[in-house]
C-alpha cells in the first residue's frame, strides 16, 4: 500500500484530481495506470481509497471508491524541542517521532540555543513524508518556533508536564510518571542543555523534572526516547 497526501480532498467528494506535481508523480515516476487503485490522507483522520479514472500526467483524477476515518489516540503527545545545530538531525527526529507516534511538535528556542531559526514549510515536507511512510492517517502539527519564556507564558498547556535536563538535582525517570491515555508535553532542550534558570522557570509552571536514563543524550535521541516511552506506556 502506498499513501499520497493532500488537505484538500474532502469526505463528501466522488472524484479528486492531483495537483499537477503529485500527478507527474504518480503517472511518469510510480507509472500508474487507469484502474490503478490509490490511497488517500488529508491529514485529519480520514483514508480514501480511489481508482485512478485519467492517468493524466498533469491531472491525474480518481474517484473515490470508499471513505474510512480513522479513531484518534486516546492521548495527544506535544514535544516541544530544540533545534539542532545540524539541521539534518533535528529532520531525522521528526521523521522518527512521526513514525513512532507524536501529534504536535514545537521548535524551542532557549538561552543556549545554537539554532535560532528555522525553515517551517521544509520541517513540514519531512513530517508530510513520515506520515505517508508510516501509512498514518493524522498528520503532526509543526508549531512556529517560539521561546521557552513565550511557552511558558501562553494560555496553560493541558495535562502532564515534563521538562528533560541533564543538571544535577532531583529529578524522577519520565516512564515512572506518565499516565496512559493522558495528554502530555514534554520540553526538550538544546546541546547545551536548559539554562538553570529556565528550569527553575519552568518548574514554577508546573512542569516536573524528569530523567531520560542515565546515559547523556543528544537533543534529538533524548527526543525521541521521550516519544517511545510515551507510545510504549499507552501500549
Amino acid at each position: 500500500m502506498q499513501l499520497f497526501y493532500d488537505p484538500e480532498i474532502d469526505p463528501k467528494i466522488s472524484l479528486f484530481a492531483f495537483s499537477q506535481e503529485e500527478s507527474k508523480h504518480i503517472v511518469k515516476v510510480l507509472r500508474k495506470r487507469v484502474n490503478d487503485l490509490l490511497y488517500i490522507t488529508n491529514g485529519s483522520g480520514y483514508l480514501f481509497e480511489s481508482k485512478i479514472l485519467e492517468a493524466d500526467a498533469k491531472r491525474c483524477t480518481v474517484a473515490i471508491i470508499s471513505v474510512t476515518q480513522k479513531e484518534k489516540r486516546p492521548y495527544q503527545l506535544h514535544l516541544v524541542v530544540a533545534p539542532t545545530k545540524m539541521n539534518d538531525r533535528f529532520e531525522w527526529f521528526l521523521e522518527k517521532a512521526t513514525e513512532i507516534g507524536v501529534d504536535r511538535i514545537t521548535p524551542l528556542i532557549c538561552e543556549n540555543s545554537e539554532r535560532r531559526t528555522i525553515k517551517q514549510e521544509r520541517l513540514e515536507k519531512v513530517v508530510q513524508a513520515a506520515m505517508k511512510q508510516s501509512l498514518q492517517t493524522y498528520l503532526p502539527k509543526i508549531s512556529n518556533a517560539v521561546s521557552l519564556k513565550a511557552i511558558l507564558a501562553s494560555p496553560p498547556l493541558k495535562g502532564s508536564l515534563f521538562i528533560a535536563h541533564c543538571e544535577d538535582g532531583e529529578k524522577q525517570q519520565l516512564k515512572k510518571l506518565l499516565v496512559p491515555n493522558t495528554d502530555t508535553t514534554i520540553l526538550i532542550g538544546p546541546e547545551g542543555d536548559f539554562s538553570t534558570a529556565e528550569i527553575e522557570l519552568a518548574i514554577t509552571k508546573g512542569f516536573l523534572p524528569v530523567s531520560l536514563g542515565e546515559n547523556r543524550l543528544r537533543t534529538e535521541t533524548a527526543a525521541i526516547v521521550a516519544c517511545t516511552t510515551v507510545a510504549l506506556v499507552n501500549s
